[in-house]
């Protein structure tokens, strides 16, 4: 809820935000809970958020899968020149679930991902900014469908997406997700938790912000969000039918 609240979303803007970090949290603001059955099917849940404000959201994955990655191929300290790869690497060659239970537990998500790869008919990366790339993307189409779900389900045509959290500081992955969404990503405040919660403490001690809209307006003027524009330039709709693939046979599996 602080990283939320931390989120600058401006007055009057259909926005969905993504609290992105080890786990995803992706969703829209609300003054009301989404109560429909549509709504319990996909997993969405309401949560009270600054102000009475409801967080309807889902959790989706978020960077566990790269960390985990890097760390057993012990390049941990290697990110830059990796993303730098992937950037280079072509695009939507492989696109996998990343919600799988497969990719929870700690291990080779290398392996876990050529398995993925040869269930789903698709090519194996066969570089390591390959593999990296088809990680991002693959978050990236995950997070694609779960904004335009959520803007289905509560009755909105989503305008922006704030991303706030250790993903906002990952360029690709934001300019990714631009992409694929179809809309401009605002990649905010990495500690967007922290900042928020010293706002809603300093309200409490008395601070001129009264309200969530004063909060925002301060973070605004405080801390230029990283805007990435989308391009539309790949097919995101037959990555898309690919990730529905993979979740199919995740449940026949």
């Amino acid at each position: 809820a602080s990283a939320v609240v931390a989120a600058p979303v401006a007055p009057g803007v259909a926005s969905a935000y993504i609290s992105s970090g080890t786990w995803s949290l992706v969703g829209v603001e609300l003054d009301s809970p989404v109560l429909s059955d549509a709504a319990r099917t996909a997993n969405f849940t309401n949560e009270v958020g600054v102000d009475g404000t409801i967080r309807f959201l889902k959790n989706v994955m978020g960077l566990w899968v790269l960390t985990e990655m890097l760390r057993l191929w012990g390049r941990e300290s290697d990110l830059e020149s990796l993303l730098a790869e992937a950037d280079d690497a072509p695009a939507l060659a492989s696109i996998v679930d990343v919600d799988d239970r497969a990719f929870l537990p700690p291990g080779d998500m290398e392996s876990r991902i050529v398995d993925a790869c040869h269930s789903t008919g698709q090519p194996v990366p066969g570089t390591p900014g390959a593999f990296v790339r088809c990680v991002l993307e693959s978050l990236a189409v995950a997070y694609r469908r779960t904004i335009r779900l959520a803007g289905s389900l509560s009755g909105r045509t989503i305008e922006v997406v704030h991303v706030v959290g250790g993903g906002a500081r990952h360029a690709l992955l934001c300019q990714l997700t631009a992409d694929a969404c179809g809309v401009p990503v605002l990649a905010g405040r990495v500690e967007a938790t922290a900042l928020g919660n010293v706002l809603v403490q300093a309200r409490a001690l008395g601070a001129d912000v009264p309200g969530l809209p004063a909060m925002r307006a301060l973070v605004r003027q405080t801390h230029q969000p990283r805007r990435f524009e989308p391009r539309g330039d790949f097919d995101w709709d037959g990555a898309e039918a690919r990730l529905l693939t993979s979740e199919r046979q995740r449940d026949d599996r």
